[in-house]
């Protein structure tokens, strides 16, 4: 694209973060050769979507959002063919596997389109395919991937959240990491009710200044000490009306543990 690029990576192994800055860094240097600049080339940090890639459509989501990026950003003309565009791997998915480069793999794409080998019958139906939702696209299902930090099924993002519980640092985004503060908060409220043998309808049931809810909103207010949950996510999690009075309860708790150790 004119002012960035889309990547679709698989890895083996935890090493995206130094696979990018060996690519960014290596682009970067040559492009500054080749043109004569210095400096820095790209501004900030990439984005990365978690992808699932169980076959149940996702990555082909994934992978026509980037291939239909010039058409939607208006790089091509009405006339001309997807495949025009020089800067995208889009063009290779229609060559024969001879005439490919061996990184680009083809089988898990065609097969999620509904392909099932990669012959110059199943290429051409692909390309019928990509030029359909060319022009049929709104890009209302894109939303998820251009807003969210993963892209897949509820059990994998209840998965990835679980895996981060107490390791998203300062450097995860702001919604990653409230996602996973969210998931820790709600493990513990999980636990406490168990503990109480309360249900969740207990729990609502229960008056806004319940004793035991206050101690299970001081629990969180200590957990709100190190992540990024707010007294008002507190207060709707536990039912108990306005935040300043879960402010408030709390604080006179801390107060009566204080007098008591005196």
């Amino acid at each position: 694209m004119n002012n960035h690029f889309h990547l679709v990576i698989e890895t083996p192994k935890a090493n995206l973060v130094a696979g990018m800055k060996w690519f960014l860094g290596t682009y970067t240097a040559r492009f500054d050769r080749r043109h004569k600049l210095f400096g820095h080339l790209f501004s900030g940090r990439y984005k990365a979507l978690l992808l699932d890639g169980s076959g149940n459509g996702y990555l082909k989501s994934v992978c026509d959002y980037v291939h239909l990026n010039p058409a939607r950003a208006r790089l091509l003309r009405a006339e001309q063919a997807l495949s025009a565009y020089r800067w995208s791997s889009y063009p290779e998915y229609l060559k024969a596997a001879g005439q490919r480069p061996g990184w680009l793999r083809v089988d898990r794409l065609l097969g999620e389109h509904g392909i099932p080998k990669d012959s110059p019958a199943g290429r051409g139906l692909f390309a019928a395919r990509m030029e359909e939702r060319r022009g049929a696209e709104d890009g209302r299902e894109y939303r998820r991937i251009r807003r969210g930090w993963c892209y897949g099924e509820e059990a994998f993002r209840k998965e990835l959240l679980g895996q981060m519980v107490g390791r998203a640092g300062e450097n995860h985004y702001a919604e990653e990491r409230q996602e996973s503060d969210a998931e820790k908060a709600r493990r513990i409220v999980a636990g406490e009710l168990k503990r109480l043998n309360w249900t969740e309808s207990e729990l609502r049931r229960r008056r806004k200044g319940d004793p035991k809810k206050v101690r299970i909103a001081r629990r969180l207010r200590r957990l709100r000490e190190k992540t990024t949950m707010t007294l008002t996510w507190i207060t709707g999690e536990l039912y108990m009306g306005a935040w300043t009075h879960v402010s408030v309860s709390v604080s006179n708790l801390l107060s009566q543990a204080r007098r008591g150790k005196k």
